[in-house]
């Protein structure tokens, strides 16, 4: 099978490219699977703390969907049977227990809109567009319309979905779905520096911390308080906690024992 996606480890840092220019990266069966094998590897491997996904065309991060799949003649059962890699990709990002940098260096359309949104942190160069432009073609995000609805207001999200137009990186750091919008000659660095940064941290309370915010993002506020306050006793008794605060209080970098 023809590599469609890069993985490479680098201090802590996982790299996943999609690395398919020929297509735009679009977002085929193929492509979807060998990013969930990616993230399955970042997952297992405990050298691993923070996961950078980026692209390696030049001016496309994703163009989203394989356009000609959904149109082709495969029977509908079997379509439906593929679709479900969409939400596995992103139950498996919400549930990796370790930060996810979206680096987005190329436009970010359709199903790879919602793929960034999936991610924890997005970091995007001035010049990319983000945008579910399917309507256009007679499709709508679908799947994506979950992602889109919890991260952005009800009418702006309408109008991105129904109307179909894009959006600058700065209209996205507006709608607060940017962390930060760069220039292309600081953009590598900075997303090393987050990266190198997240990587620093105990990751033991930041799968503790994660996880807690994925499960609890659609309970009711009674039921979170409640989960959180398990999630925090929990932390008290590990000894990575008591390392943070005395590494604090030393004025010293802390050691993490990862327990």
């Amino acid at each position: 099978m023809q590599s469609l996606v890069r993985y490479e480890e680098d201090g802590g840092i996982a790299v996943i490219t999609l690395d398919h220019p020929q297509s735009r990266n679009a977002l085929g069966d193929d492509l979807l699977d060998q990013l969930i094998d990616a993230f399955e590897r970042a997952a297992a491997a405990e050298s691993v703390r923070v996961v950078v996904l980026t692209s390696s065309h030049d001016r496309i991060f994703s163009a989203g969907g394989d356009l000609k799949a959904f149109a082709g003649e495969t029977p509908t059962i079997r379509k439906y049977a593929g679709l479900d890699r969409f939400p596995r990709l992103y139950q498996l990002i919400g549930g990796l227990g370790k930060p996810v940098i979206c680096a987005a260096n190329g436009d970010v359309l359709a199903g790879a809109f919602g793929l960034a949104l999936a991610c924890d942190l997005i970091l995007a160069k001035e010049s990319v567009r983000f945008g579910c432009p399917e309507i256009n073609v007679g499709v709508f995000p679908f799947m994506i319309s979950a992602l889109i609805y919890r991260n952005i207001g009800r009418m702006r999200a309408n109008e991105l979905m129904m109307l179909g137009d894009t959006i600058s990186a700065g209209e996205a750091f507006e709608l607060g779905i940017v962390n930060r919008v760069l220039p292309a000659a600081e953009f590598d660095d900075t997303v090393r520096a987050w990266a190198t940064r997240l990587a620093g941290k105990s990751p033991l309370l930041m799968r503790l911390g994660k996880d807690a915010i994925n499960a609890t993002r659609d309970l009711s506020l009674p039921a979170a308080l409640e989960a959180l306050r398990a999630q925090l006793a929990l932390a008290f008794t590990t000894e990575d906690i008591s390392e943070g605060v005395a590494a604090f209080r030393e004025k010293r970098e802390p050691v993490w024992r990862l327990r």
